[in-house]
């Protein structure tokens, strides 16, 4: 999900990368459950992470390139999907993470095009400096752009 506020900022969450200790700043999101759409998992994924109820989803503006990754001994493929929603400021409420994102996310934080184009942390999707700055200027695409995750 790419959550933009009403100052243009960004929402991320951050996770500590433990070979090197740096820090991985990522959108709110997650996978999808069974009989869930991507637009329902979405609105779930931000209700839980942030405790937000009520948003207008906007378009799918990015499509992640699939990648694969094991968890708890069960390999997954993870095709993500980021949709736009603009919201007014608010406080992040984490108070329903799930186990898995309590034990994962170290933290979370607005950005703004600036801060994220000056930062030497590791940004997923890796181009999310420019593709801000570009969503900020010219809106959503027409169709979703491929990121690399």
């Amino acid at each position: 999900m790419v959550l933009v506020d009403d100052a243009d900022r960004l929402l991320l969450f951050s996770a500590r990368n433990e070979a090197g200790g740096s820090l991985r700043w990522f959108t709110p999101g997650g996978g999808v459950k069974s009989g869930e759409s991507h637009e329902q998992a979405a609105l779930r994924e931000l209700r839980e992470e942030t405790g937000l109820t009520n948003v207008a989803l906007g378009p799918e503006i990015w499509r992640g390139r699939p990648w694969v990754t094991v968890r708890e001994g069960v390999l997954y493929e993870v095709r993500q999907r980021y949709y736009l929603a603009r919201v007014p400021a608010f406080d992040v409420d984490t108070s329903a993470f799930e186990d898995v994102e309590r034990a994962a996310i170290s933290g979370h934080r607005w950005w703004t095009a600036a801060e994220l184009a000056a930062t030497s942390d590791v940004l997923r999707p890796a181009e999310l400096p420019e593709l801000l700055a570009s969503l900020l200027m010219d809106g959503p695409p027409a169709r979703p752009i491929s990121v690399a995750g």
